[in-house]
């Protein structure tokens, strides 16, 4: 297996894997001993127009909204294998109009304490083959260089000409989901 992709680093996973039909977004982290903060992160995907906001509310999605609008990306309610969390996305169905999707985690606004990333020892994000389960990439260790970050964009998966690249992003803010919602042109 390749060497886990730097902050900046993309694969084509479509020229790696000939027809390839899906993926699956794994998110694994360590919260060590804070078992609150384990039970409230939250990983989420956001599919994006070309001009990078995201479609429309409703394609924001993330526990409380399990679907896309088109089902072709989906939040699944059980994690398989070494992940904490694992979100399923067709990429044969997903519509046009999505140019990319942003992954994302972040700490639920309700934690009933001030938490932060920087308190994970671990967080990564990997893709899996959708059929076989295969892991095909993931990102380097994004913990180490978290401080007072509460949510983050881990990677983009995206169009690139006729197939899909991913890319690891590891950017953070402090803000937490409001800060990922504006980025991306979310209203609520």
């Amino acid at each position: 297996m390749a060497p886990p992709l730097r902050r900046g680093a993309n694969v084509a996973l479509t020229k790696e894997v000939p027809n390839l039909k899906g993926v699956v977004l794994g998110f694994q982290w360590d919260a060590g001993s804070d078992s609150s903060l384990a039970r409230n992160l939250v990983a989420a995907v956001i599919l994006c127009g070309a001009d990078g906001s995201a479609l429309s509310d409703e394609h924001f999605v993330f526990f409380n909204q399990l679907t896309s609008p088109d089902l072709s990306v989906i939040q699944l309610e059980e994690a398989l294998g070494d992940d904490d969390e694992q979100i399923e996305v067709d990429l044969v169905h997903v519509p046009p109009a999505v140019d990319r999707m942003a992954v994302v985690l972040y700490i639920n606004d309700g934690s009933p304490a001030k938490r932060t990333l920087a308190q994970l020892r671990s967080c990564r994000v990997r893709v899996l083959h959708i059929e076989t389960k295969a892991e095909l990439t993931r990102s380097e260790e994004l913990s180490e260089a978290l401080s007072n970050e509460t949510a983050l964009i881990l990677a983009e998966l995206y169009r690139h000409q006729t197939g899909w690249k991913f890319r690891v992003v590891g950017q953070g803010f402090a803000k937490g989901v409001a800060d990922i919602g504006s980025v991306y042109g979310l209203t609520w």
